[in-house]
């Protein structure tokens, strides 16, 4: 049975690794930041950034998930801001040197979500 193209498209996220941008890049447009949210449920987009709020049982599984987003962030060289209370995380991602969201940020995104599954 083939998977479906949101599927496809997810899988494909998972797989691939982040490319360092340049300043003066373009930002993904608005239809292909849709297109990406539509693969990550729970993630929100607002003019420049994505986030999704993650929560926890306790303080030990919050700073658990902390520990791999940040493992993630230093393999893939990029790096989400991050709000840590004792139950929860926000996470946010933007790319910095273009202004917007990137191919990067949903890369990482879908990782971080992987954590989870």
């Amino acid at each position: 049975m083939a998977m479906d193209t949101t599927q496809e498209r997810s899988d494909s996220l998972k797989s691939r690794h982040c490319k360092p941008c340049e300043k003066g890049g373009i930002p993904l447009s608005a239809a292909e930041v849709e297109r990406y949210l539509r693969e990550l449920p729970g993630w929100e987009a607002d003019s420049s950034a994505i986030g999704k709020r993650f929560e926890f049982k306790n303080y030990y599984q919050t700073m658990a998930f902390v520990n791999a987003v940040a493992w993630i962030a230093h393999q893939e060289g990029h790096h989400p801001d991050l709000l840590v209370s004792y139950n929860a995380c926000r996470v946010s991602y933007t790319t910095h040197a273009i202004g917007g969201l990137s191919d990067n940020d949903f890369i990482c995104a879908t990782k971080v979500d992987v954590l989870l599954a």
